[in-house]
């Protein structure tokens, strides 16, 4: 993949150079990430058959994955106070010994170990990476550098899975986890010698102050506390709308249409490329059309298309177009909410960043009950007014709670 060659030239920046560098480094260590996090998607029956388990216990592992980046705003508070690099390095390291453990993994045990610090070190460093970036950047181009990051997620789907699978074919479901585990050591020492720029000192709390007070002021987010939480809550808002949607969209096309693994594998292909495009949008796009017009207008329109996808259940062409565009739209307004995001509050970047991921954690698993159970009881329109709600509510907060870092705060 080809950089932008205007990315960037601002003459705040140390070397754009080594931006570009911070930029490629960091897409191609979030392939690795995010490929690690979505191995067990497809191949998590030959993974629960190589651990002697049923895949309804290998699914708890997933559970468990994604319930570690309640965590995450502890290691963001680290990083404001520490550097983002130390961190960054250390979730790396973490995740490579973790998926490292999977690999080895005889037992569920073992392999539940693994999973833990996979986990923790992967909430521990993709946020911590974009407040990494954010701080290098200059806010009026700040959607085209996290834009570019954000593809990882797309690709990992797209090119890693594709990886992953023929790996397996020729070994084993273990070598995949070693490739991932040396990946990251060999990342994790690759920090190490990028751009040294690091956050502004976080608000000190001395030692010796009460328990209570050291909990109130973990959360204080200072002047713009209030837009700050609300950037933060449309984090949660817009996760919860589209996991609500998209755990059960597997179970829609194959009671409705008939579809079998091979095509539902070929219509996740075609939901990377969608979850792509937005990503690509935010980076083309945001930094001239503004980052709380995107959130609000992304909420908003994705708000729509999901309220109208049961008119969509027609056929299955019809009905796979509306998950396109709803997942499009989705994929643009969560990294369109990152920029956002980014520049809350400066002094405690890392924090924010990470209070979001946990946020948008908690509403994924939330997810997973609601979606489930809503189209069991009343269909895909149960679940696509639902997600609508939660988007709209989404896009209500960003227009008339949000405020950019140039405006005044209420």
């Amino acid at each position: 993949m080809t950089l932008p060659s205007n990315l960037p030239t601002d003459p705040i920046d140390e070397d754009a150079t080594q931006i570009k560098k911070l930029v490629l480094i960091g897409l191609l260590t979030r392939i690795l990430v995010d490929t690690g996090t979505q191995i067990f998607f497809p191949f998590l029956p030959m993974i629960a058959a190589g651990l002697g388990v049923t895949e309804v216990v290998a699914g708890r592992l997933v559970s468990l994955r994604s319930m570690t980046g309640l965590a995450a705003p502890l290691f963001g508070a680290w990083a404001d106070r520490s550097g983002y690099r130390l961190v960054m390095r250390f979730g790396l390291a973490l995740a490579a010994v973790g998926f490292t453990l999977i690999g080895l993994s005889n037992n569920i045990w073992l392999a539940m170990v693994g999973v833990l610090l996979a986990g923790v070190g992967g909430y521990s460093f993709v946020p911590n990476l974009q407040a990494y970036l954010s701080n290098m950047l200059p806010y009026h181009r700040r959607a085209r550098g996290i834009g570019i990051l954000e593809y990882a997620w797309a690709l990992a789907g797209i090119v890693g899975l594709f990886l992953v699978g023929q790996l397996i074919a020729l070994t084993s479901w273990r070598v995949p986890f070693f490739v991932l585990g040396g990946g990251l050591f060999i990342t994790a020492v690759l920090y190490a010698y990028l751009p040294g720029r690091e956050a502004r000192p976080a608000p000190h709390i001395p030692s010796t102050a009460s328990a209570s007070r050291r909990f109130r002021a973990f959360f204080d987010l200072g002047l713009r506390n209030r837009s700050a939480y609300f950037t933060i809550g449309i984090a949660g808002l817009v996760m919860y709308a589209a996991l609500n949607l998209f755990i059960t969209y597997g179970t829609w096309l194959s009671r409705e249409y008939g579809l079998q693994a091979s095509a539902l594998g070929t219509v996740a292909l075609i939901m990377g490329l969608s979850d792509l495009s937005g990503s690509v949008s935010v980076s083309l796009f945001t930094d001239k059309f503004g980052k709380r017009r995107s959130v609000y207008f992304g909420s908003g329109t994705a708000a729509f298309f999901f309220a109208v996808l049961p008119l969509f259940n027609q056929s299955l062409f019809l009905a796979v177009g509306g998950l396109i565009l709803a997942r499009a739209l989705f994929e643009f307004t969560v990294v369109a909410n990152l920029t956002l995001l980014s520049e809350q509050v400066a002094t405690q970047r890392a924090k924010v960043m990470t209070l979001a991921a946990a946020l948008a954690t908690l509403g994924t698993a939330v997810a997973g009950f609601t979606g489930p159970w809503l189209y069991e009881t009343g269909g895909i329109t149960a679940v696509g007014l639902v997600s609508a709600v939660a988007l709209a509510l989404a896009s209500f907060v960003a227009f008339f709670g949000v405020r950019e870092p140039d405006e005044d705060v209420v």
